[in-house]
């Protein structure tokens, strides 16, 4: 199997939990006996250096030379988007753990995924800020570089606009600024109720701290791309921030607590969001390579599409579209004894 990710780069903290997620998955499955009667799997991986461009190279490299079998990989949208289509044209299957750009598996009938969407994640936020936060006033600050950031953030204004709310006018930065308080300065002239950040942790650790000098005070928001070591760049403005997520450790759930008690074991932290989907990604992998008895491209993606796996961030249970309609976990975010903290606050199921 290939697993491609950015292992270096902005996006390292992203590309390394994936990959431990998925390695200890494959340890399970090999101490277990394998698979296809006892054939262990070789997990071979390769760095995209968080560059869409590499993250094809990569995925070209996996297929034309090393002749894997299946793709694991990315979780950024952007090199999701930039890689896909190589895995669909030699026909080969790729699951990406967290991906959630709608366009992701649009992309053609080899690629699947095991996280919610945009669309159901934006409705997901949009709607506690909305009904829980009693927010009627949300600015926006966008990621123009990022797939990711610009459809979180479509999704957020329709579902907030639907319900009654005003989204203000959108302010934009791109991927690596370092310097927010312009645009910052900007929002808090609008006066907004809540600001919406769906952005990655590289940045968004940052926009909290400046918004917080700058006197802002009311509560930040965001998706799953803040999940990531350098969150921890915001440190005490952290405070009254929330966002929404794929699953949460403290969930009493067998399957999620040996999960954790088996990652940290191993590995001697706490595992996220997605290392957990990057785990989840070799379960379904492993159990449609068992369903249709063979390596063939065709009968493992017809087997993917017919995914039924009670994972560890829930049941996958692949629809149509090649997505798992799954729920989605409200956090609220703190900084405690140096280190970032993720509080359960709500699961909000599909419809």
């Amino acid at each position: 199997m290939g697993f491609y990710g950015s292992l270096t780069g902005d996006g390292a903290s992203f590309g390394q939990s994936s990959k431990d997620g998925a390695e200890m998955a494959v340890e399970e499955v090999n101490a277990s006996g394998g698979v296809l009667g006892g054939r262990k799997i070789r997990l071979l991986v390769e760095d995209d250096q968080s560059k869409p461009e590499e993250a094809s190279n990569a995925v070209t490299k996996l297929i034309t030379q090393d002749k894997v079998v299946a793709v694991i990989g990315e979780v950024a949208s952007r090199r999701t988007l930039a890689a896909a289509p190589v895995a669909q044209k030699f026909q080969v299957p790729m699951i990406t753990p967290a991906s959630t750009n709608e366009k992701v598996t649009e992309v053609g009938d080899y690629i699947f995924r095991v996280c919610f969407i945009d669309p159901f994640q934006g409705q997901v936020i949009a709607k506690f800020a909305y009904t829980d936060l009693k927010a009627r006033r949300v600015a926006i600050l966008k990621d123009i570089q990022q797939d990711y950031s610009v459809g979180l953030s479509d999704a957020v204004t329709a579902t907030f606009t639907a319900l009654g709310g005003e989204v203000l006018d959108t302010v934009s930065y791109s991927s690596g600024d370092a310097d927010f308080k312009a645009a910052l300065t900007k929002i808090r002239g609008l006066k907004p109720d809540v600001l919406f950040a769906p952005g990655y942790y590289n940045e968004v650790g940052i926009i909290a701290r400046q918004a917080r000098e700058l006197g802002m005070t009311m509560p930040i928001l965001g998706g799953d791309g803040w999940v990531g070591d350098a969150l921890a760049n915001g440190r005490e403005a952290l405070a009254n921030t929330f966002i929404s997520d794929h699953y949460h450790g403290d969930n009493p759930d067998p399957v999620v607590q040996n999960f954790v008690k088996s990652f940290r074991t191993k590995f001697g932290r706490q595992p996220d969001s997605i290392a957990a989907l990057g785990y989840d990604s070799i379960k379904v992998l492993v159990d449609a390579l068992t369903r249709a008895g063979s390596t063939e491209g065709a009968m493992v993606r017809d087997a993917l599409a017919t995914a039924d796996v009670s994972g560890v961030t829930g049941r996958l249970k692949m629809n149509a579209k090649r997505n798992v309609d799954k729920p989605a976990v409200i956090s609220e975010v703190t900084f405690v004894d140096g280190a970032v903290k993720y509080v359960y606050r709500a699961t909000v199921n599909p419809n």
